[in-house]
Parts: structure tokens; sequence; C-alpha cells
């Protein structure tokens, strides 16, 4: 039964093959140089494979937004440096992704007391995500953060506890020590 439905398949392809080349233009010309007459013969021609119920509709065209990110304006880098002392602000995500390692440089240690303070507790929030992150604290170590009295020159750190991964790579953070914000600073 099968190779009957086959042997008709091909003879139906064969036929549709034999009027496609006897209706093209180069048959005709042939014909008209003959003055023969062709004749066409009706072909039958298999049905085509129903369409989707459902056809998947295109996906939208990726957009991307008209502005450069940048990691931080020249005039944030000089606010910093002239209101709080410190330069070279950095938030990194760990290779882990459970830790949120934020840095910066003293350029002028009186000014820069206020994020060496043990006193001030260190928050990060994300802007996307809205996360309150702290730094975490281990029994024996303390609070993982350096503080105590700032050398100009000297970098310093801390790491925020990030489980769950709410805060990623390109997203934006504020840091909050005490009385010192930074705001919109981008994860790396």
């Amino acid at each position: 039964m099968r190779s009957g439905n086959r042997r008709g398949t091909v003879i139906g392809v064969w036929l549709a093959l034999v009027a496609c080349i006897l209706s093209s233009p180069l048959a005709h010309a042939a014909a008209d140089a003959n003055d023969d007459t062709v004749v066409p013969v009706p072909v039958p021609v298999p049905a085509a494979a129903p369409a989707a119920a459902h056809p998947m509709p295109p996906a939208p065209p990726h957009r991307t937004s008209p502005y450069r990110q940048v990691k931080m304006t020249e005039n944030a880098k000089n606010y910093y440096v002239a209101a709080w002392g410190v330069d070279k602000l950095k938030v990194s995500y760990t290779s882990s992704g459970n830790l949120i390692r934020f840095s910066y440089r003293v350029a002028d240690p009186q000014r820069a007391k206020a994020l060496g303070d043990r006193q001030a507790t260190p928050y990060m929030m994300g802007q996307r995500s809205h996360a309150l992150l702290q730094v975490p604290v281990m029994d024996k170590v303390g609070q993982l953060r350096q503080s105590g009295t700032p050398l100009a020159g000297q970098e310093y750190w801390m790491v925020f506890s990030n489980k769950g991964n709410l805060v990623r790579p390109g997203d934006r953070v504020n840091v909050m020590i005490g009385t010192f914000r930074a705001d919109g600073l981008m994860v790396e």
C-alpha cells in the first residue's frame, strides 16, 4: 500500500515538472518556431500542508537606549573629591555574586573620616530591585569593611551581602554610610 502512495507521489511530481517545462517561455518560443500547436495538459498538483493554527508573532525589534551609559560624570567625580575627600568610587560584582564590593580612594583624609567611622552603618540600595544590602558581620572578624583613620592615597573597601542576586552587573546602586551618600553608581 505504501509503495502505491509513493509511486503516485513520484508520478505527480514528474507531471508537475513536465507542466512547468511546457509552460515556460522557452517551450512557447520553440513551439512558435516549429509552428506546432502545444496543448497544455492539466496536471493535478498535491495540496500544500495546512498552515499552523496559531502562527508565532514576529519578535519585536531589540530596542536600545539612545543615551550612552556613563559610569560617573566628571562633575560627580569633582563633587565627591570636594565634598567627601574621596575619588575612584567603584562598585564591583564578585564572581560568586553573593557579595558586592564598594571601593574608594582617599584624597583628603579629613573629609573622608565619615566613610571610615565604625559607628556609621553602611547600606547599599539597588535602584532597580529596591533591595537594601548590608555589610555582613562575621563572628571572629566583625564587619567585612575597612574602617579607622583614613590615609591619603590609600584605597579602602567594604563588601555587601547580595544573597539571592538581587543586584546584578549593570544595575545602578546608592551607597549610604552615615551622612555620606553616593547615588547612581554602576555595578561592574
